[in-house]
């Protein structure tokens, strides 16, 4: 295949990739908002596996990390991750058009800010060398600083007592976010160490094959739980913890690239600038996306909710008016996601009917008068 060729073939991978992404993260957000569970979050889980549409979107993040990795064998590094962070601006409108809403212009704009901030932290990181990758040992360390890390965003720890009440499932979501992109760059790491490993490239001693049963279940421990930290994520909503995610698996890359395997960002002194000024980029899109996905999320009122219900034309059609600028395949895959129940406050009023006795059907009864 051509340079070209491969080149194409690549971005159209990265894109089939990004989408997947794209529509998982929206499916996992309208399950955590549609799963009954406690405030703490207790019961969700059980309640995830035992629904098929949770397992459609396992589905769907396996096939865009496997367009992903095929996208990588055609293309490099500097063009696909790039490519990868459209899986924000896609879910967006996705997103949005399952909430039946539109994008925010605040949420257009840190979308921007956290693009930004991403492609300048990908273009400063090199890759790893061909065959560089962790020692056995090295990983074991890095498997449980996670492990301990992991647990202290997934606890709330870091943030004082006194605030969090305050903080509400928005906040939580973040800490959760950071988790699950954290887990999932480390898995990364320790899949290269895995694939050295069967490839007896690994540095130091052979292992064996109990070492190398131990780094898969790692693997796989990492992976599953950071698909659900993102699932547990996405109850505070959708557009902050998804930028947070893409932002933080990165950085655990990169963290243990330059900590661990010698790497150091590109341009020497003025790459550890550059990616200094774009995680102030991407921080400042993920405030905005918060912002903007809060206000997004309030209720209309109840009174403007039922007059729409009543006098919309497709208030009678059990099929909803939805934008004609969504794909269609979108809209097949999400169709068989339920969608979160309403508040009893925030319920549209039900449309007059008749009672059989002589009341009009467009016309409420008469309230009768006390006295």
């Amino acid at each position: 295949m051509n340079p070209a060729a491969g080149t194409a073939l690549a971005v159209l991978l990265s894109l089939v990739s990004a989408a997947g992404y794209a529509l998982a993260a929206v499916a996992q957000a309208r399950l955590a908002a549609a799963s009954p569970a406690a405030p703490d979050g207790r019961g969700a889980l059980r309640a995830l596996l035992a629904r098929g549409q949770w397992w459609w979107a396992v589905g769907l993040n396996a096939a865009g990390a496997l367009a992903h990795v095929a996208a990588l064998h055609y293309g490099p590094l500097t063009l696909v991750q790039p490519l990868g962070a459209l899986t924000l601006v896609a879910a967006l409108p996705l997103g949005a058009y399952c909430a039946r809403r539109r994008v925010t212009r605040t949420e257009w704009r840190g979308a921007l800010w956290t693009l930004g901030g991403l492609v300048g932290l990908v273009a400063v990181t090199g890759p790893t060398a061909p065959g560089e990758a962790l020692s056995l040992r090295e990983s074991l360390i890095v498997a449980a600083a996670t492990a301990s890390l992991i647990a202290v965003l997934a606890s709330g720890r870091l943030r004082g007592r006194e605030q969090r009440g305050a903080d509400g499932p928005a906040a939580r979501g973040l800490g959760h976010a950071t988790a699950s992109g954290i887990a999932s760059g480390v898995a990364s790491a320790l899949t290269q160490t895995l694939t050295a490993a069967l490839a007896l490239d690994l540095p130091g001693a052979e292992p064996t094959w109990w070492q190398t049963a131990l780094l898969a279940v790692l693997i796989s421990g990492f992976a599953t739980g950071g698909l659900l930290l993102s699932q547990t994520a996405y109850r505070g909503g959708l557009a902050a913890p998804l930028a947070v995610v893409n932002l933080s698996n990165p950085a655990a890359a990169a963290v243990i690239g330059v900590a661990l395997l010698g790497e150091t960002f590109r341009a020497g002194a003025w790459g550890w600038l550059i990616a200094a000024g774009a995680s102030l980029v991407a921080a400042r899109g993920v405030v905005l996306l918060t912002k903007g996905g809060a206000t997004a999320a309030e209720p209309a009122p109840a009174a403007a909710t039922a007059a729409a219900a009543v006098s919309s034309p497709a208030a009678s059609s059990p099929v909803p008016v939805v934008a004609s600028s969504v794909p269609a395949v979108g809209e097949a895959l999400l169709a068989a996601v339920p969608a979160p129940p309403l508040a009893p406050e925030s319920r549209p009023a039900p449309a007059p009917c008749a009672t059989g006795l002589g009341a009009p059907e467009s016309e409420p009864l008469p309230t009768p008068v006390a006295g």
